[in-house]
């Protein structure tokens, strides 16, 4: 089998990891109060900085984003140690606040612009006597990533959808073709090579077996005569995967190229990894 085989890495991380230490019982109540302070205030339009800022979506309270106070450890990885990677993070340490209310007068005088931002999705609390310290946080995995069936669907409904109309990539000049249909075994192959990314970190069209996209193929029972693959890594949506892949020219060719006619894909997600998640597409023509 011949094969075509593009690849593309775009990732946008800004990570701030955290090791998470026990908390002291005497504060729980306390920073959860602070955490359902910030979720009241962003639950309403407010006035910050200058301009009106939109209601937020309310913060998930996430124990591994408890940062210790004063850590001076090695803060990525141990976040990434803990099964939290995230695409957008920011630490904020408040002195001289002697419960929740103060925190939280401190947090909206100073930092408002941080408390209502409606990129951040989950927050972590940590206190020691009168020292706080909030972290506010945004994942790079997308939750419903869990869900293979769905996310292969969302990814071949979307490839169609991109095939379906003219596209030009780079300088070259596709007219619309036909929708690919679902294979199982180039799907089997897709989730192989994904699974092999994220669990020996590592992002290439060979594995670290040697084998190339068209052995994985064969190896699933696929006995197509071209094969063609794209990868990508550290997006956290489907949505974005092929973003990505269809702004670049060469993994634009391999979607809108009229010689295939089927296709599987895959994502598999370890947060231990360098990028988190990783995106196969396998194309084929029997």
């Amino acid at each position: 089998m011949r094969q075509a085989a593009r690849c593309s890495r775009l990732v946008s991380l800004c990570l701030l990891p955290l090791l998470p230490l026990l908390t002291n019982p005497a504060h729980a109540s306390g920073e959860r109060q602070l955490v359902a302070a910030i979720n009241d205030y962003r639950a309403q339009p407010q006035r910050c900085e200058r301009r009106l800022v939109r209601v937020s979506t309310p913060l998930a309270m996430k124990a591994n984003l408890a940062l210790p106070i004063g850590y001076g450890g090695g803060l990525r990885d141990g976040l990434k140690a803990v099964g939290y990677q995230a695409v957008k993070v920011r630490a904020i340490r408040l002195v001289g606040a002697h419960d929740a209310e103060e925190a939280f007068d401190m947090l909206r005088s100073d930092y408002c612009a941080a408390l209502l931002d409606s990129q951040y999705a989950d927050i972590g609390v940590r206190r020691a006597r009168n020292e706080w310290q909030v972290v506010l946080a945004r994942p790079l995995l997308d939750a419903r990533l869990g869900d293979r069936r769905s996310t292969g669907q969302a990814l071949l409904a979307q490839v169609n959808a991109a095939r379906a109309k003219p596209r030009l990539c780079g300088r070259q000049r596709f007219a619309a073709a036909r929708p690919l249909t679902w294979n199982t075994a180039l799907g089997a192959a897709a989730q192989r090579h994904s699974r092999a990314m994220a669990n020996e970190n590592f992002f290439a069209h060979r594995d670290l077996d040697g084998d190339l996209p068209a052995d994985r193929a064969r190896d699933a029972g696929y006995r197509g005569r071209q094969i063609g693959e794209n990868i990508a890594a550290g997006q956290g949506s489907a949505s974005k995967a092929m973003a990505g892949w269809l702004a670049s020219p060469g993994h634009c060719a391999n979607l809108m190229n009229p010689m295939f006619t089927q296709v599987g894909a895959a994502v598999a997600e370890n947060s231990r990894s360098d990028d988190g998640v990783y995106w196969t597409m396998l194309f084929g023509a029997p």
